[in-house]
């Protein structure tokens, strides 16, 4: 295929994709990614500081040599101690965190690295975010904590999220039988053809790295061409690091089958508690993953780390394993391979599987990842991600600040039960749990109390009732916005054609607060926090269902100054602020309490005079009302 027919057929599906993700509401799922920043980064340096002197000394020479040409952008020391608050340069221990998650190959890798203007705010973002999760003494914290990193994250590298659309790269291949070694494992994860994950990725690059290295040992470079292929080499296995090290989170070794959700639910569920692992060498230990990254995960992951940097290093020497044949072409340019665009290995990757039982050291010391679905196979957990039908009830206590008659000035309260049924797109978290993308849509019916002025009595019976009984039916509609209700959808049957990487941007900062995100949830440890005006309206018909007769006071008008009136109106309400104190969750269905402070406006649509006879209609006005809603909602997902 030309050049020119794959960018369009690229630039149509990205601009599909946009209208699809605006258009529903759900920005981008939430990235099944492994180890964040800081837990890349420390995993790595502590890799480095492992090395034996010898092999720390040709790492040296290694890295000198490639920066030679990039001085003010790469740090002197590779893992430089100075990367904080305010870093000036990038170091080698950034590079496996900067892979796979902030570029989608090797080639991309050291393009980001020397060129691209946001990777120091990425690390700045990063810095903090390690900072906040050592002090983090609570769930809620450290929740908080990893949305506002990603939240930042996200305005720092735009991409991050479109390149998360396809994360199979990071999680490991599930097992298809209990008897599989170690080397017909790593076969099996490169095979030509296999789908990507976390291992066959790391081979494949691993391989490139060693193939750069053997050409640097025995080619005869020239000192600019030696420092683009140290380049090169540093490139394509720091690449290779970031996966080796998502094979240890637990959220990665089980497996990433199941739809998006199941995978989700699953890897968020095992990384927080954790899970029962054994290694191919038969270590029994407890596994964590990203944001919950220990002492004992940290040097687990790292001892892999530095022994694949030995095999480089190694080569280097020119002790590259026997049958390795340095690939041809352009040699000092590092791995292409796009794992965010290609759903599978190509075809050659048998070759590069051939040489697997070079790394199966390196294999052995990963856990044994779980057994494909089907019996034997780890329970599975769902996040709250896709179509759902639900129900929903409520009670309310509401306050209003007159009567609809125009002489009716007092405050007076009613009380309301409501029950509904509702449909739409679960997103609770599009970056973390403390997202909100949902969309959906209500109806229901609603039953209010009557209520009355104190002191209130007329000549038309015993209708005295400020607000009758009355009951209507009720619409509820929620879905997130950027800046202003609404501006998402006006945006995106335009933008989705003219500009989609602008319309993801939007997408994925209306699930998380929008613009200014201060309607992001705030995790507390007693539930949590939302504000959320604009994101939600419910809307009324009184009236309309059945009568709803109000006596209004009509000075003038005989015998008694009152007229009674049969009143249809709608009431518009908006919440403001959302408590949820409890939610709980399996694979299919959900439920949680939700608590909502609201403000709203019940607006006269229509009356008729039901006595007395022939009087005139009387004035009206809007009825200001203001209340709590207590919600329990019920949603089953497909």
């Amino acid at each position: 295929m030309h050049r020119a027919q794959e960018q369009l057929i690229t630039r149509l599906k990205a601009r599909h994709v946009a209208l699809w993700l605006a258009l529903s509401m759900l920005a981008l799922p939430r990235a099944g990614l492994a180890w964040l920043f800081p837990e890349h980064r420390d995993i790595t340096v502590a890799a480095i500081q492992e090395l034996g002197p010898e092999q720390r000394a040709a790492f040296d020479k290694l890295w000198s040599e490639a920066r030679s040409a990039h001085e003010q952008r790469l740090c002197a020391d590779p893992t430089d101690p100075q990367a904080g608050a305010k870093p000036t340069c990038v170091d080698f221990a950034s590079w496996p965190a900067i892979a796979g998650d902030h570029s989608c190959s090797a080639q991309d890798l050291l393009n980001t690295v020397l060129e691209a203007p946001w990777v120091l705010e990425v690390e700045q973002i990063s810095a903090k975010l390690k900072a906040q999760l050592a002090a983090a003494k609570r769930r809620d914290q450290r929740l908080n904590a990893v949305l506002e990193s990603n939240v930042a994250l996200q305005r720092a590298d735009q991409d991050l999220f479109i390149r998360a659309l396809r994360n199979g790269s990071h999680f490991m291949l599930t097992r298809p039988d209990v008897g599989i070694t170690p080397q017909a494992y790593g076969k099996l994860a490169l095979g030509a053809g296999a789908r990507l994950n976390a291992l066959g990725t790391y081979a494949w690059y691993h391989m490139r790295a060693l193939e750069a290295a053997e050409r640097l040992a025995h080619g005869d470079l020239a000192p600019d061409a030696r420092a683009q292929e140290a380049l090169t080499v540093l490139a394509d296995e720091a690449f290779a690091a970031h996966f080796i090290e998502d094979a240890f989170a637990a959220g990665h070794s089980t497996g990433d089958w199941g739809d998006s959700a199941v995978r989700l639910g699953t890897h968020d569920y095992y990384n927080e508690h954790g899970i029962e692992a054994v290694t191919w060498k038969g270590e029994h230990y407890v596994a964590q993953g990203d944001a919950y990254m220990r002492p004992e995960d940290e040097e687990r992951a790292s001892g892999a780390v530095r022994d694949s940097l030995d095999q480089v290093l190694a080569a280097l020497e020119g002790k590259a394993p026997e049958g390795l044949v340095p690939a041809g072409g352009e040699a000092n340019q590092p791995e292409g391979f796009n794992v965010c665009r290609e759903t599978h290995f190509p075809a050659d990757a048998s070759s590069t599987a051939n040489l697997v039982t070079f790394i199966v050291p390196i294999i052995v010391q990963t856990p044994v990842p779980a057994l494909a679905a089907g019996k034997g196979e780890l329970p599975r957990f769902r996040a709250e991600f896709g179509p759902f039908i639900g129900v929903s009830s409520a009670v309310a206590a509401q306050g209003l600040s007159n009567g609809f008659g125009t002489n009716q000035n007092s405050q007076t309260a009613v009380g309301s039960l409501e029950l509904a049924l509702s449909t739409g797109y679960g997103l609770e978290g599009v970056m973390s749990e403390q997202g909100d993308g949902l969309v959906f849509a209500e109806l229901g019916l609603r039953y209010d109390t009557s209520s009355k002025l104190n002191g209130s009595t007329n000549a038309l019976g015993s209708a005295t009732a400020t607000f009758p009984a009355r009951q209507a039916l009720t619409l509820r509609f929620r879905c997130p916005f950027w800046l202003i209700p609404g501006d998402l959808i006006l945006a995106a049957p335009v933008l989705a054609f003219t500009s989609p990487k602008t319309l993801t941007k939007m997408a994925v900062e209306a699930g998380n607060g929008g613009l200014i995100p201060y309607q992001a949830g705030i995790a507390t440890p007693i539930g949590r926090l939302q504000f959320v005006l604009g994101r939600e309206v419910g809307i009324s018909f009184y009236g309309y269902r059945a009568n709803d007769v109000f006596v209004l006071p009509t000075p003038g008008v005989p015998p008694v100054n009152a007229t009674s009136v049969d009143m249809r109106s709608i009431q518009w309400e908006f919440p403001v602020l959302e408590y949820r104190p409890f939610r709980s969750f399996s694979e299919k269905q959900t439920s949680s309490v939700l608590i909502q402070l609201y403000f709203g406006v019940d607006v006269p649509t229509g009356w008729t005079v039901v006595a007395p006879p022939g009087a005139p209609k009387p004035d009206t006005q809007n009825v200001w009302v203001g209340g709590l809603r207590i919600i329990f909602d019920w949603r089953h997902y497909f």
